[in-house]
């Protein structure tokens, strides 16, 4: 692949400008800026115009330097929803958005796009990556990048390679083969790199071919040799953890700060020769560069300025990105779009009905001002003419969820809300809080007022209100020590720890429970006291090591108040929501996963939905024929009675909009757009595992990964094919136009008539495949090589250019370490997904 220019990478001027700064500063100066501040910013440097540079996550939009409800952001569809959409203009005007966020929250770097691939439907940020195949995630990556980028706000591409799953992800060793590796999971980097122009790189936790990636080789042979990248590489949050190895490899920037491997030690390692001081110039010329471009260093402006964006543009960009990326997997008698006319009344049923997810768990977690719930967002769709009912149906968590603002009172009274103590070891008080939130974390400082290193525990006080009599369950969720008061009366004083062996990210994202249950009459209040005790970590101190766990646990303070209102039984709770169905015109089922099933942290050990959910969605269908069920996951699940059902809307994680877009999408004001990115599998057989064995995880698999595999021994059929979807019109498939002849490395165009033969205007995308049949080198039978879409009028025709890169016919030759093409006949083959594709056309390559 040919790197292409950024055009917005520091002039020559700039350049020399830039070497200037770096020669004014000393070897102690340039390595302190080579660590972070704190967690979330890095240090200024006054004597060469530096000022402080701002991070943050994420992936789901910019959260800032808070991780609480203080600080709103803009919540936006999740990854595999903006991939499910395979509409690169819209990817990068939901880029242009975060670049506004991300500056009016005084953010410079946006740790976003996660671009491992799906290797598994097990892996635990699945929902947080693009897509299984590295081309749809290598387009949709640039995309993003170029609309965060374009407005002045660098783009973190991650987690430079191989971080596919989560179970000991800081140190498991992923052994994937030099193919796989190239054509795979580096390839959506490259394009990033060279077509995307990314500014930074974050490298992985875990190691590669027996080399942690903060020490890798491919750090310097891959982004520096090859790829002639020019930005930054950073670690992830602790995952540097030597000083030689590390500094002499091509990480540029220790995360988070101030402690980690390098700082003093890296200074005394460079003064005895361990490390060439012209690796730490390097490091800083990059640091430095990046600074330039997002507009840090003095005198030099910053390349461009973010788009303007309000809250009712924000709303609106949302609203249609989310429904962009809804997947109509099934559409039974065309069930879907509703008539609205035709409606008197509604059944909205499932555990994520009224609170839906919105976003997985993990550092993609933001705050949004306000969400649509589908209940919500159905109800304001359909007015008050049409009675909307609603029913749980099942309660599949086991966890206590976080307490809900509106049974919580400060305790003077003045509205909803707690309020948070900060305290030292002999009581004093060293700083309050009011809060509208029970979900409480603080990174490196408990505020710019309160003195971090003197807080010895924090107090939760609040007042609950109980909307209904019956019986409520309160408590907390954390790891340490946590004493709970009710009534004035203390209930408990427990340490909660993570069983042997758990991973500490785990256990800060489903940390364990203590509850204590209370019996409240309607209207009546109660004070809670939750008291959580801070105890500091011995932080490893090696020369050349330090421990991720305990640098981890110091640095973070996170913890829950828990509250359970009272509801019905499964059996009970079933039971009504059939008879709501069978009273409905139509039924709206909404089921998906939890956080306790999905989140970065672990991985998943089933694709089943928790609880009780197939068994609601199968009593439902049986009630009322017209059951339309949406799938509120990040990732695929089981999908058993998925032929019982008139409708299947697969939703994923759609932001903050959910609700309205649902209503859109349902009633025909929008098109469901989204077309899969990723196998829904029928059944959990061969799918790839995430557990390592003594510390491998052997991706033996190599390059036969979803819908690669196809043709495998042992392949099943999927349930959902990848690049899947239906819309709300019908599609035929005309002609396929392409060259009979290309010579090795030539980009192709080919040209694929369509006719919408349905009712309605629609909007299709059309997916080339090419295979090498008969050839000598092992390949899947079909790989994706291009796509593009376009709309149509009932009964009108339409021609889809697809590019073809030269890169779709080439191999990588592991003995000559290259790029190369087994010259002969390929297929191209045009259709609506990877197992539906009625037009074919031979081409010679190279003959």
């Amino acid at each position: 692949m040919t790197r292409q220019p950024t055009t917005d990478a520091p002039s020559t001027t700039d350049e020399a400008e830039l070497a200037r700064r770096l020669g004014a500063l000393t070897l102690e100066q340039k390595v302190r800026l080579l660590t972070g501040a704190d967690f979330w910013s890095l240090h200024p440097e006054p004597a060469v115009g530096l000022r402080r540079l701002v991070v943050s996550d994420g992936p789901a939009g910019v959260r800032g330097e808070l991780w609480d409800e203080r600080s709103p952001s803009a919540n936006v569809p999740s990854p595999t929803a903006l991939a499910a959409t395979w509409d690169e203009p819209l990817v990068e005007r939901l880029g242009g958005l975060l670049a506004h966020e991300a500056r009016a929250k005084g953010v410079d770097v946006l740790l976003a796009p996660t671009v491992n691939l799906h290797r598994t439907p097990y892996g635990g940020r699945h929902f947080e990556c693009f897509s299984e195949d590295p081309l749809l995630t290598a387009r949709i990556g640039v995309a993003y990048v170029q609309g965060v980028q374009g407005g002045g706000v660098a783009a973190t591409v991650k987690h430079f390679v191989g971080n596919d799953s989560e179970t000991q992800r800081m140190t498991l060793d992923a052994r994937i083969g030099e193919r796989a590796l190239r054509e795979l999971y580096l390839a959506p980097f490259e394009r990033i790199v060279g077509e995307g122009g990314v500014w930074a790189v974050m490298a992985a936790y875990n190691g590669v071919n027996g080399h942690p990636m903060t020490e890798s080789p491919l750090l310097r042979q891959v982004l520096h040799d090859d790829w002639d990248f020019d930005g930054l590489v950073m670690s992830d949050w602790f995952a540097a953890r030597t000083t030689e190895p590390s500094a002499r490899a091509a990480l540029d920037l220790v995360m988070p700060g101030p402690i980690g491997p390098w700082g003093d030690a890296l200074v005394a390692a460079v003064r005895k020769g361990k490390v060439d001081e012209a690796r730490v110039d390097d490091k800083v010329l990059r640091l430095l560069r990046l600074a330039a471009r997002v507009g840090a260093l003095s005198d030099i402006a910053a390349t461009t300025r973010p788009p303007h964006h309000d809250a009712e543009s924000v709303a609106v960009r949302l609203r249609e990105t989310a429904a962009a990326g809804f997947v109509l997997a099934r559409n039974e008698h065309a069930q879907l779009p509703l008539d609205r006319a035709s409606l008197t009344r509604v059944a909205v049923l499932g555990p994520n009905a009224a609170v839906a997810r919105t976003l997985g768990g993990g550092s993609a977690t933001v705050f949004p001002p306000s969400t649509v719930s589908p209940l919500d967002g159905i109800r304001a769709a359909l007015g008050a003419d049409v009675e909307v009912t609603h029913g749980v149906g099942v309660t599949p968590q086991t966890r206590t969820p976080a307490a809900a603002l509106t049974y919580l009172r400060h305790p003077d009274g003045t509205g909803e809300g707690v309020e948070v103590s900060f305290r030292s070891e002999d009581g004093t008080l060293l700083g309050t809080e009011r809060r509208a939130g029970s979900a409480y974390t603080w990174m490196g400082s408990y505020g710019p007022d309160v003195p971090t290193g003197q807080v010895s525990r924090v107090e939760v006080r609040t007042v609950i209100r109980a909307t209904d009599a019956g019986r409520y369950a309160v408590g907390g969720s954390g790891i340490g020590r946590f004493r709970l008061s009710v009534a004035g009366t203390e209930v408990f004083d427990v340490r909660l720890q993570l069983p042997p062996g758990a991973d500490l990210v785990e256990g800060l994202m489903t940390p364990p429970q203590r509850l204590h249950t209370v019996e409240l009459a309607e209207g009546e209040e109660t004070e809670v006291v939750l008291i959580h005790d801070i105890a500091a970590h011995d932080v490893a101190s090696h020369d050349d090591e330090v421990s991720t766990d305990d640098a981890l646990g110091d640095a973070v303070t996170m913890f829950q108040l828990n509250l359970q209102p009272p509801h019905g039984s499964d059996d009970e709770e079933i039971e009504r929501a059939v008879a709501l169905a069978r009273e409905a015109d139509v039924a709206v089922v909404v089921v998906g996963t939890t956080e306790e099933v999905e989140s970065e942290g672990f991985d998943r050990d089933s694709l089943a939905l928790p609880g009780r959910q197939d068994e609601l969605v199968r009593r439902v269908a049986e009630a009322n024929p017209r059951a339309v069920v949406v799938v509120n996951s990040g990732a695929p699940v089981l999908l058993p009675w998925s032929e019982e059902v008139a409708a299947v809307l697969l939703a994923w994680f759609p932001g903050q909009e959910f609700g309205n877009a649902l209503a859109d999408v349902l009633l025909g004001v929008a098109e469901p757009g989204g077309r899969l990115p990723t196998v829904w599998p029928a059944s959990e057989q061969g799918l790839p595992a995430t557990e390592p064995v003594d510390g491998v995880l052997a991706y033996d698999e190599g390059l036969f990964i979803g819908y690669r595999g196809d043709g495998r021994t042992g392949w099943q059929q999927p349930r959902y094919a990848f690049g899947h979807g239906l819309g709300y019109t019908t599609w035929e498939f005309v002609s396929l136009d392409a060259p009979r002849e290309v010579a090795p490395g030539t980009e192709l165009t080919v040209e694929v008539r369509i006719r919408n033969s349905g009712t309605r205007h629609g909007k299709e995308v059309v997916q080339i495949y090419a295979g090498r049949p008969g050839g000598a080198v092992e390949r899947p039978l079909r790989w994706l090589a291009g796509f593009a879409a376009v709309e149509a009028a009932p009964g009108e025709e339409a021609v889809a250019t697809v590019t073809v890169d030269a890169r779709a016919f080439e191999h990588w030759d592991t003995e000559g370490g290259g790029w190369a093409v087994e010259l002969g006949t390929f297929r191209l083959e045009a259709g609506p997904s990877s197992t539906t594709l009625p037009l074919a056309a031979d081409i010679a390559v190279g003959q």
